[in-house]
């Protein structure tokens, strides 16, 4: 069977699924691999070489200025992932992007945090795949080694707690820890500052 350019990524958007095993799985293997090259070539440069910020425009087809991202950074799907302005991912972020990740602005990624937008089927695990978009809005912050689950939502100046599991969405201002996260406060908006 023929399928359009561009057909897997219509999958993503929708939620899947995807059969890796299907012919239209091709053009998803194949920015994988453009993807995990570009990021390896960024790791591959040193810190202080602002060179390497080239390879992760190249990833992302975008102009990363007024964008911070630490290395090392590992990122599977580079047309998966879009940015607002003022943001900021420390070092050793994961992202499995493939059903899509939105940073609004301001949002500022601790070291090692870890976010997924794939799920595996549990019968058939190894071939076929459901995706959830995660978006994280304006003035969130994520903490050291938190982990964000397929199809979560983290509201606008919600702080998550370093080594939280995020499950479900979170709401705007509020501070959330633990595994599953849960609300431990609400912020006071009055307080929060651009």
């Amino acid at each position: 069977m023929d399928y359009k350019p561009g057909y897997v990524f219509e999958l993503f958007e929708q939620g899947g699924p995807t059969d890796c095993r299907e012919a239209y799985f091709k053009e998803a293997s194949e920015e994988m691999i453009r993807a995990r090259t570009l990021c390896a070539k960024a790791n591959m440069t040193l810190p202080d070489d602002p060179s390497y910020v080239k390879y992760l425009e190249e990833l992302f087809g975008r102009s990363l200025e007024g964008i911070r991202i630490l290395t090392p950074f590992i990122c599977d799907f580079g047309n998966r992932v879009k940015f607002g302005k003022g943001v900021f991912i420390n070092h050793s972020a994961i992202l499995s992007a493939s059903g899509g990740i939105e940073f609004e602005d301001g949002v500022m990624l601790a070291p090692g945090v870890k976010i997924a937008t794939i799920n595996h089927d549990m019968n058939e695990r190894h071939s076929i795949y459901t995706y959830g978009k995660v978006t994280i809005k304006k003035n969130a912050w994520i903490g050291m080694g938190a982990s964000i689950c397929p199809g979560v939502t983290i509201g606008e100046y919600a702080v998550v707690a370093a080594g939280a599991v995020v499950t479900k969405d979170v709401p705007a201002y509020a501070v959330v820890g633990g595994v599953p996260a849960k609300v431990i406060k609400m912020q006071d908006p009055s307080e929060q500052k651009e």
